[in-house]
């Protein structure tokens, strides 16, 4: 369900960039474009954690988050608005705290290049880390290291298999499967319960696939009108995106609705679509999730039907997490967020919050 927390309608044009104290490396990335002025992400109403992790159980040094080291590990490069955001949101927020000793790192899509930033932040000094996994799995090494010089890290966005206040200290991110239900709502909503779906699958290896995949399927077969008839990976990318939905136009030229696992392979769906002389939005209904700026305007302009957000800036809850910590409270297994949703009724309106 969508998102009751206020949204605000003016956005920000201009972020100013953090200068970064630390010695250059090849690990370091510039700092991101401004990406749209939206909320950051919050956490879901839960239950206190009176048995979560906590700096006592264990451990760990106490450490001040304004003077500290702190390492953030990016897994993606940065041409996807997602990742643009949520590189951003970090940096702003260390800035707003005063935090000087920002150290970045991205691993371009290569989980061995991430083990090795991880390892990298951690022997330049990093006190705390905050992490953004390529894969749910293969992170162990750079885990271990972490926690053999006792520093507690965050996850953001993707689980990780390991366990949570022993190899790392939280996960914080969406409800994948809630976003693929959502999804599967919407494209009842957009089809009127009758069509030929095609899926559009995040790459493999995390959780974001599998659990989207799930929750969409399940809440998909309460419309027995609607049918899968093929899937296939695009791996979160736009131009694999086009391919695929190019190839599978070719197989199934009566599809009429594509649900992509994120918004860069259904803009690519999109223009694949077009250049097969269709009409995205009409005569096949597009559903993905994200929240990017360019797939809600394309919701605005009508070759769209419906976006699920998946709230990028964890920047602000990613450190009051790590302070909370440091303060002794005890911290969570998981942190859920709450994720807002675009279609024809609030695309123009809500455009400034997207990314």
């Amino acid at each position: 369900m969508p998102s009751s927390r206020p949204r605000p309608t003016v956005v920000a044009l201009a972020v100013a960039a953090l200068t970064l104290t630390a010695c250059t490396s090849r690990e370091e990335t510039p700092a991101a474009p401004a990406s749209g002025g939206g909320p950051a992400a919050s956490a879901q109403p839960a239950a206190p954690a009176a048995d979560g992790c906590t700096l006592a159980k264990t451990g760990y040094p106490k450490v001040d988050l304004k003077t500290a080291v702190v390492g953030f590990s990016q897994s993606e490069k940065e041409a996807n608005p997602f990742r643009i955001a949520e590189t951003q949101s970090i940096r702003d927020e260390a800035a707003k705290l005063g935090i000087t000793n920002l150290l970045v790192t991205n691993a371009q899509s290569d989980l061995n290049r991430q083990i090795s930033d991880i390892k990298s932040l951690l022997d330049r000094g990093a006190q705390l880390l905050v992490v953004a996994p390529l894969n749910s799995d293969g992170l162990q090494p750079a885990l271990d290291a972490a926690k053999a010089k006792k520093v507690p890290v965050v996850t953001i966005d993707r689980k990780v298999t390991s366990r949570p206040c022993t190899d790392y200290l939280t996960f914080i991110g969406s409800d994948f499967v809630q976003q693929g239900k959502r999804a599967a709502q919407a494209m009842a909503k957009a089809t009127g319960g009758t069509g030929k779906v095609v899926i559009l699958l995040g790459s493999s290896g995390n959780n974001v696939t599998t659990d989207r995949t799930q929750g969409f399927k399940d809440e998909l077969a309460r419309t027995p009108g609607l049918t899968v008839v093929a899937e296939q990976t695009g791996d979160f990318d736009r131009s694999k995106g086009q391919a695929v939905m190019e190839q599978l136009i070719q197989s199934h030229p009566d599809v009429t609705a594509v649900y992509a696992e994120n918004d860069e392979m259904g803009v690519g769906a999109v223009n694949a679509l077009k250049t097969a002389g269709k009409t995205p939005g009409k005569d096949v209904k597009v559903v993905s999730i994200d929240g990017t700026r360019n797939a809600v305007q394309l919701i605005a302009g009508g070759s769209y039907n419906a976006v699920i957000e998946s709230n990028p800036r964890f920047g602000p809850l990613a450190f009051q997490t790590l302070q909370k910590f440091e303060n002794g409270e005890p911290i969570p297994a998981g942190i859920v967020i709450t994720d807002d949703q675009y279609d024809e009724t609030n695309a123009a309106q809500k455009a400034g919050n997207a990314y």
